[in-house]
């Protein structure tokens, strides 16, 4: 059953861009989680939606861009929206959370415009915004893939700096990270896999892949490299299992990949819970005896 799934070529296209997004999504979302900034993602999203919008509304109206590949302005608003995001939180040093609804309700704006320019919802629109399983071409692949390279290389080399950003920021900038190079450099990165992630898990529901992994690996992890292990983890089972539903149940996958996502945390929640009350009653029984 699982194997007449991958005969099809834009099946393997998505599941090929699912796992590597699976990685990714997590790994930048451990970050985030860590730097208190999981709106961004979602703020992020909407600009991204803006980009789609835009494209959208340019090939109608302009039959020589009918070939251009909405996701290239995805990237180019989301790039363009952490850039302005970034700039925001130096504006507002003493409010720089003032950053991502300002950089939300942008993008928010600027979509409902084109959205309503390009007469409402069509079928890629509503494929962008909540996912599908078709929609992943052979270019989209190779976009995601290159991307995901970048991303992986710029967090290996700038695990470091990223970390001590994430954790102690004044010792960062005491220790000489240029912390403003290395947050810009982040931020793109954030752009980035959003802009790639919106293919599989649509633009609404992107920043739960990168946010409620991280959420479920927190309450086991003992460490924050066991934390982006579990997540990661998490991540993949989430898209794999949210994917191979979406097929055999014809549902939008972002959707199904966020209810398993929901369920792995819940799941994590009540293990967690158990353990503590299990050394709890330990515990007592062992105060009993001792004063027995």
């Amino acid at each position: 059953m699982i194997a007449n799934l991958f005969e099809y070529d834009f099946i393997r296209n998505t599941f090929i861009v699912g796992i590597v997004i699976g990685i990714v999504a997590p790994l930048l979302g451990s970050f985030i989680v860590v730097r208190r900034l999981s709106l961004m993602a979602d703020a992020l999203s909407h600009v991204s939606l803006a980009g789609i919008a835009v494209s959208l509304y340019l090939s109608k109206m302009y039959l020589p861009l009918v070939a251009l590949n909405p996701l290239y302005l995805g990237f180019g608003f989301a790039v363009g929206g952490s850039l302005l995001m970034e700039k925001l939180r130096n504006v507002y040093k003493q409010f720089q959370e003032l950053a991502i609804p300002i950089i939300m309700s942008a993008g928010m704006g600027f979509s409902v415009i084109f959205i309503s320019l390009a007469n409402g919802f069509n079928t890629d629109l509503f494929s962008y915004l909540f996912g599908s399983v078709s929609a992943v071409s052979r270019s989209d692949m190779w976009t995601i893939l290159a991307t995901a390279f970048v991303v992986l290389v710029t967090v290996f080399f700038l695990y470091k700096e990223l970390f001590l950003l994430s954790f102690d920021e004044e010792y960062a900038n005491a220790s000489g990270i240029p912390a403003k190079v290395v947050d810009v450099i982040f931020m793109l990165l954030v752009a980035l896999v959003i802009a790639s992630s919106m293919r599989i898990v649509g633009i609404l529901l992107v920043s739960s892949l990168m946010t409620l992994p991280v959420a479920a690996a927190i309450r086991i992890a003992k460490g924050f490299k066991q934390t982006i292990a579990y997540s990661i983890l998490f991540g993949e089972i989430s898209v794999i299992g949210g994917l191979v539903s979406a097929f055999y149940l014809d549902l939008a996958p972002g959707g199904s990949i966020v209810i398993i996502s929901v369920i792995i945390l819940v799941a994590t929640i009540s293990v967690q819970k158990i353990k503590q009350k299990i050394a709890i009653a330990g515990r007592s029984d062992s105060n009993v005896s001792n004063s027995q």
